[in-house]
């Protein structure tokens, strides 16, 4: 059996819903993840912010609006009277339920409530489409399954065992529809897997069954070896390997979610990246298996802080590093790069929000220097730092300033800090220094 994901933009119309029930509708048994209709989560987000501030009656105009939207969608994709009239009743106690939440006192928990309703709308109004157009579907809840633990991290045992329980009591179809992103807790309240979060239910649901594949199917041809959103006449890639695909996932390719390939790696389960809206494309085909050395692809990572650490009592003593990483630790902030001189460290975060206690711990050892709005520019290939064209690269140099390089730590992945202001024109050249001069 095939696990297949579908983003926001694959059922953000009713044209975009018949294409997806086109490419599934192929006679094989399959489980399908939808993502909520595009827009939906960000109306959801803005919902819980005025919440959160005390705004009731704006939130109030915010869900009401939302919910015209959806009743002129479901008057569009469903034309049977009993389903539309099904449908409607669905979308009217989601809505009834929103409203109850504007006039409570803003949580996290809530706010995770709130959001979930995306996927619950699509999936509902998707499933009742596929009956009309006399598919054989049914739902599994998500909520029923999809569990995290304390830590984060999918509570797999939980996941198989649940997800044989559900098969075990829901009618036999060809088609399950099941809901991305969301998932309960340890403690049972709903949560979700972050933004993104879609593929990593495929992927862990694929884990869960030992799926024959996952399929992520999206609005671009597969992964490209720059962004399009920046950089022109960019390439899909044909191939990668998990490692390299999970460093262009974490370093700011967006087409991923960063924890992607992790569940299905160990299984060695094909993750393939299609094109909803050219099925016939061949996107992109993760796997266990590396093709040629060099680099590959190029991805960029913003939000970056960079923090500077100095001290001569780093110099030929031990242990000093071990009470600047016991800071990070204490906070719960993750390093991405680092680099060390005799008298100094560097290093860099993708989340400040215990900058300021951060800061402060690390200025009774050190001299801190902070630099906000940097990028992460990484670029990937397998066994790139080997490779007799990397050199290439480093032409970079004499057109950006670049804050640090993270070079050999990894064979497959070699990461420049650079200021945000320079990220457009530094992925500009290094298309043109790599990709343009290079065969990969």
């Amino acid at each position: 059996m095939k696990v297949l994901k579908f983003g926001g933009t694959s059922v953000g119309s009713v044209e975009n819903m018949a294409n997806v029930k086109s490419i599934i509708n192929d006679g094989d048994k399959k489980i399908v993840v939808l993502s909520a209709m595009s827009g939906t989560t960000n109306k959801l987000v803005a919902i819980a912010e005025e919440i959160k501030n005390g705004n009731v009656n704006e939130a109030i105009g915010k869900i009401n609006n939302l919910k015209e939207n959806y009743s002129k969608t479901i008057d569009s994709l469903l034309s049977h009277a009993d389903l539309n009239n099904d449908v409607k009743a669905y979308v009217s106690k989601v809505f009834s339920f929103l409203t109850e939440c504007a006039g409570q006192t803003f949580s996290e928990l809530l706010e995770n409530k709130i959001v979930a309703q995306g996927e619950l709308l699509s999936t509902y109004m998707f499933n009742s489409f596929l009956k009309q157009e006399g598919v054989s579907s049914t739902l599994l809840p998500a909520l029923d399954f999809m569990r995290i633990d304390a830590f984060k991290e999918p509570d797999i045992n939980y996941i198989k065992e649940q997800l044989r329980e559900v098969f075990d009591n829901t009618e036999v179809a060809e088609i399950y529809i099941t809901q991305g992103f969301i998932c309960l807790d340890d403690k049972d309240n709903i949560s979700n897997l972050q933004r993104g979060g879609s593929d990593y239910t495929a992927t862990i649901i694929g884990a869960a069954i030992k799926a024959e594949e996952v399929q992520i199917w999206t609005d671009i041809d597969g992964m490209h070896n720059n962004d399009p959103r920046y950089v022109e006449n960019t390439n899909p890639i044909s191939n990668l390997s998990f490692d390299e695909a999970a460093e262009l996932a974490y370093f700011g390719a967006k087409i991923l979610h960063p924890q992607t390939v992790t569940p299905v790696r160990a299984d060695n389960i094909p993750v393939r990246l299609k094109n909803t809206m050219n099925p016939d494309a061949h996107g992109t085909l993760i796997s266990s298996t590396t093709s040629e050395n060099g680099i590959k692809a190029i991805a960029a990572k913003d939000g970056i802080t960079a923090i500077k650490i100095k001290s001569a009592r780093m110099l030929q003593a031990h242990g000093f590093l071990k009470k600047v990483f016991e800071i990070f630790e204490t906070h719960q902030t993750s390093i991405d790069m680092i680099t060390t001189s005799e008298v100094a460290v560097s290093l860099t975060i993708d989340d400040d929000k215990n900058l300021d206690a951060i800061f402060l711990e690390l200025d009774k050892i050190a001299t801190i220097e902070v630099d906000k709005n940097q990028s992460i520019v990484c670029l990937v290939g397998h066994s790139v730092v080997n490779h007799q064209d990397t050199y290439r690269l480093f032409q970079i140099l004499q057109d950006v300033k670049i804050r640090m390089i993270s070079y050999g730590g990894s064979k497959n992945n070699i990461s420049l800090l650079i200021d945000s202001k320079d990220k457009i024109n530094t992925l500009q050249k290094l298309n043109n220094y790599l990709f343009e001069l290079v065969t990969l």
